[in-house]
C-alpha cells in the first residue's frame, strides 16, 4: 500500500518563530523544508523560465502573479525528495493561493495534511522584533532583553556599535503585522473549516514550541 504524501502549512505571523521551528520539524518528519523566498532566489539565480517570468514583475515593482508562484512550488514538490511530502513555509500566503494549490494538489490525488499555525500575541512580536540589535562592525546579533551585550550599544566580540535596522522599529513591524492579518489571516479560517489546522502556543520557550509541534504531528 502507498503512503499518502504529507503536505504541511506552516503559518504564523512575523518574527512567530516559523523559520526555527520548520528547520526543527524538517529532521523530526523527515520531510523537505521549502520556504517560498528560497524557491524564489533559485529560481532567479538559476535563470529558470519561471524566474524569468518572476523577474519581470519584480523589475517592475509589482507582485509576481499566483499562476507563477503555483507553478514554482508544484515543480518543486515533484522533485524526488518531495516523494513523501514536503514543509511548506511562507506559502500560500492568500486565500487565491490557497485554493489554487488545493487545486494543483487535487490533480495528483493529494491535499494539505496539516496547517500548523503558530500563535503570538501581536505585542510580544513588536518586543521580539524591535528589541533586536546589530553591530554595524561583523554583524553580531543582539536583543535587548533576551540578549542583551555584556554592555549596553556595544558589540560584545569587537567594541562595535549596535543598531537598530529601520525595519525592525516598532511602527515598521506593527505595518508588516497589519498586512500579514489583512492577507494571510483568513488562511487560519480556511484551514480550520478544512479540519486541518492546529494552534500551536508561540508565546513560550523554543524547546516547548517544539515539543507541542512534535506531539501535534506524531499524533496525525
Amino acid at each position: 500500500m502507498t503512503t499518502q504524501p504529507k503536505y504541511i502549512v506552516l503559518l504564523g505571523p512575523p518574527a512567530s518563530g516559523k523559520g526555527t521551528q520548520a528547520a526543527r520539524l524538517k529532521e523530526i518528519l523527515d520531510l523537505p523544508h521549502i520556504a517560498s523566498g528560497d524557491l524564489f532566489r533559485e529560481n532567479l539565480k538559476n535563470e529558470t523560465e519561471l524566474g524569468k517570468k518572476a523577474k519581470v514583475y519584480m523589475d517592475r515593482g509589482d507582485l509576481v502573479p499566483d499562476d507563477v508562484t503555483i507553478a514554482m512550488v508544484m515543480e518543486r514538490l515533484s522533485r524526488p525528495d518531495c516523494a513523501n511530502g514536503a514543509l511548506l513555509d511562507g506559502f500560500p500566503r492568500t486565500i487565491a493561493q490557497a485554493e489554487a494549490l488545493d487545486q494543483a494538489l487535487a490533480g495528483q490525488g493529494n491535499k494539505i495534511s496539516l496547517a500548523l499555525y503558530i500563535a503570538v500575541p501581536d505585542e510580544v512580536l513588536v518586543e521580539r522584533v524591535s528589541g533586536r540589535r546589530l553591530c554595524r562592525l561583523c554583524g553580531e546579533s543582539y536583543h535587548v532583553r533576551f540578549n542583551p551585550p555584556k554592555q549596553p550599544g556595544v558589540c560584545d566580540n569587537d567594541g562595535g556599535e549596535l543598531y537598530q535596522r529601520d525595519d525592525d522599529k516598532p511602527e515598521t513591524v506593527r505595518k508588516r503585522l497589519q498586512v500579514y492579518w489583512e492577507q494571510t489571516s483568513p488562511l487560519i479560517e480556511t484551514y480550520r473549516d478544512q479540519g486541518v489546522l492546529v494552534e500551536v502556543d508561540g508565546d513560550q520557550a523554543i524547546d516547548d514550541v517544539t515539543a507541542d509541534l512534535r506531539a501535534v504531528v506524531a499524533g496525525d
